[in-house]
């Protein structure tokens, strides 16, 4: 598994813009067929693979994109005492390697006799799945025959079993350029993204009142969101009146708010405020929350396996951001996230996994899918 993980850290695989997706996928599909997963096919940039009879299956999904890395020798993997180091070492390819072990073990037992478990590797998680997981759902070709999903983000010791939802915009506020010196001869597009600003903040007041009834902590983290600028600029130099500016809105839906609903009211904001202000609209990216119970016989499954696993109980909280869950869960799948990585370093410059956590997670996924097909302890 150590290898594996290692094998896929040094494809850099970076979405955006969706760099060396072909290696990730040929290794995949090399590393299936060495291990004797005979059913595997591409899809796209997806790989599948199943093991098993039947129809009844238990998805093991997860993603082979990482972030963009901090430096190059991020793709260099290094294990350093009990760590295993690199991009994607926490999110998620050690996942990853979990995944396709914890399915091995689980098929070289003959514990697949009332199911099977489908390999699901995927990119452009980062980017809300338009090859990935959107694809396949797109082609119908996502959860046929589905009892559950399990996705190895990097949950650290609790089970994720909600997400936010997220309606992500880059607005551009246009504007006409002129010296400073006759800037009633220009339209200051600073100022018009100031007054569109506040328009949202309105909102944004509102927005945040609102608590989910999931675990999250700590307790200012059960809000809604609405939050503005998390990129933002424009103009050319300090004497010219600005012609254009630029900012981000992130909207994070809680799973008790309605998707459509939001996106309305956030959308006839600006449409109100279109009629005094010249600007555009990008939609960066749309996902929608969902929120799976805990005594779903799934998420009872994980639970007990972890326990056996690592002799702790099993909290169960939302995700703050999107998941792919939420592909499974809109076509009454349950699914849940948990992986070998930590939240607290990916996507970080010093991205790690502990090395112990990539065989438990192994074990955990291999022992869920015995205790859910009735085939008992392994």
């Amino acid at each position: 598994m150590l290898e594996l993980t290692s094998e896929l850290i040094a494809i850099p695989s970076e979405n955006p813009p969706g760099k060396a997706y072909p290696q990730a996928v040929e290794l995949l599909c090399q590393k299936l067929r060495e291990l004797g997963f005979t059913e595997t096919r591409v899809e796209g940039d997806c790989v599948l693979g199943f093991a098993g009879d039947g129809e009844r299956t238990l998805y093991f999904s997860g993603h082979y994109d990482v972030v963009p890395a901090h430096a190059p020798s991020q793709f260099v993997p290094v294990t350093r005492g009990a760590n295993l180091f690199g991009r994607g070492s926490s999110d998620m390819k050690s996942g990853l390697a979990a995944m396709i072990y914890g399915a091995k073990a689980v098929r070289d037992r003959g514990l697949l006799r009332n199911g099977r478990i489908g390999l699901v590797f995927v990119p452009d998680e980062e980017t809300a799945g338009p090859r990935g997981s959107r694809y396949l759902a797109d082609r119908g070709l996502l959860g046929n025959g589905a009892i559950g999903m399990l996705t190895p983000e990097p949950t650290g010791d609790v089970v994720w079993n909600a997400n936010r939802g997220a309606i992500t915009l880059n607005i551009t506020v246009k504007g006409k350029s002129a010296h400073v010196g006759r800037q009633d001869d220009g339209v200051n597009a600073f100022e018009g993204m100031l007054a569109l600003a506040q328009s949202l903040m309105a909102l944004k007041a509102e927005v945040e009142t609102r608590t989910t009834r999931f675990h999250i902590s700590p307790e200012a983290a059960r809000r809604s969101i609405l939050m503005l600028g998390g990129r933002s600029g424009g103009g050319t130099t300090f004497n010219t009146v600005p012609d254009a500016c630029s900012f981000t809105v992130d909207r994070r839906i809680n799973p008790e708010e309605d998707f459509e609903v939001e996106k309305q009211r956030l959308f006839g904001v600006l449409d109100q405020a279109r009629r005094r202000i010249d600007f555009d609209v990008e939609i960066l990216q749309e996902g929608r929350s969902c929120g799976v119970v805990e005594n779903d016989p799934l998420g009872q499954a994980l639970a007990r396996s972890i326990q056996q696993v690592t002799a702790r109980p099993t909290q169960f909280e939302m995700c703050p951001g999107l998941l792919e869950i939420r592909f499974y869960a809109e076509r009454g799948i349950p699914a849940f996230a948990y992986g070998p990585g930590l939240l607290t370093v990916s996507h970080g410059p010093n991205e790690f996994v502990p090395v112990r956590r990539i065989v438990e997670c192994a074990e955990v996924y291999a022992l869920t899918a015995a205790e859910l097909f009735g085939s008992g302890p392994i």
